[in-house]
């Protein structure tokens, strides 16, 4: 099985490697991630300047771009075989809820995704990142599962890790998305030159989090597991716009 691996930490980044260790013991495994943290780069791919791909010490391919751009240049460039899957992680920190739309860990997957490629974002909840052992422990499961099941179409599956021991999970669940408050405002400050910058303020915290979701999951110490998709079409809106679209 091969496996393309990606992030939105660095290629340098604890998650990565943990995550790199294990799965090369069930696969091939390439590296490519970003050559700095691009965490919450969302989907956004580079076109106005050429990118780099450079090789670590440790074996890593690196690119001055963002998550979307690594998988871009592997699928369609680097590599001379498809991966069988792309994964993405492990990221230091949760994405669920509103957080997967600008996740640069969960655009990973899903350029993965969007090239026809079964994908999966992994992601460790938390503030200390200790276990990024457990992540890479399920991430593996996930893999090995996925290997041994045909599927009619490629998933996206946006995963979502408690950061403890792997004996303390208490399962998995499928998920669906939750949805946090309404952001923080943004915090204002002064640089060296007496100019005002602005801090992105803080995510809400959860307001939607309850039972089947993903907030809730990882609350009670379960993986969530949450399938994806990309159609954005708001339907149950379509025959009012049309209907306010004929009264113009």
């Amino acid at each position: 099985m091969r496996i393309l691996l990606s992030n939105d930490d660095g290629y340098f980044a604890p998650g990565l490697a943990c995550l790199a260790e294990h799965l090369a013991k069930i696969a091939e495994v390439t590296v490519v991630a970003p050559e700095r943290d691009r965490s919450g780069a969302s989907n956004s791919l580079t076109l106005d300047r050429p990118l780099n791909l450079r090789r670590a010490a440790n074996g890593f391919y690196y690119v001055n771009g963002t998550p979307t751009d690594c998988v871009h240049l592997a699928v369609t460039g680097m590599l001379e075989q498809q991966p069988d899957m792309v994964v993405s992680g492990i990221n230091a920190g949760a994405n669920m809820g509103d957080d997967t739309i600008y996740s640069g860990t969960v655009a990973a997957a899903t350029e993965g995704f969007l090239l026809g490629i079964p994908s999966l974002a992994i992601s460790l909840e938390g503030k200390e990142f200790v276990y990024y052992e457990t992540a890479a422990r399920v991430a593996v499961e996930l893999v090995q599962r996925f290997a041994t099941q045909k599927h009619s179409q490629p998933w996206l599956l946006n995963v979502n890790v408690p950061d403890v021991p792997h004996d303390q999970l208490q399962g998995i669940a499928v998920t669906r998305l939750g949805k946090r408050h309404k952001a923080e405002p943004v915090v204002k400050a002064s640089n060296p030159q007496g100019e005002a910058v602005y801090w992105v303020g803080a995510a809400g915290k959860a307001q939607d989090s309850g039972e089947g979701t993903d907030f809730h999951a990882v609350a009670q110490q379960r993986v969530s597991l949450t399938p994806l998709q990309i159609d954005l079409t708001q339907y149950s809106q379509l025959d009012a716009v049309r209907g306010w679209l004929a009264q113009i």
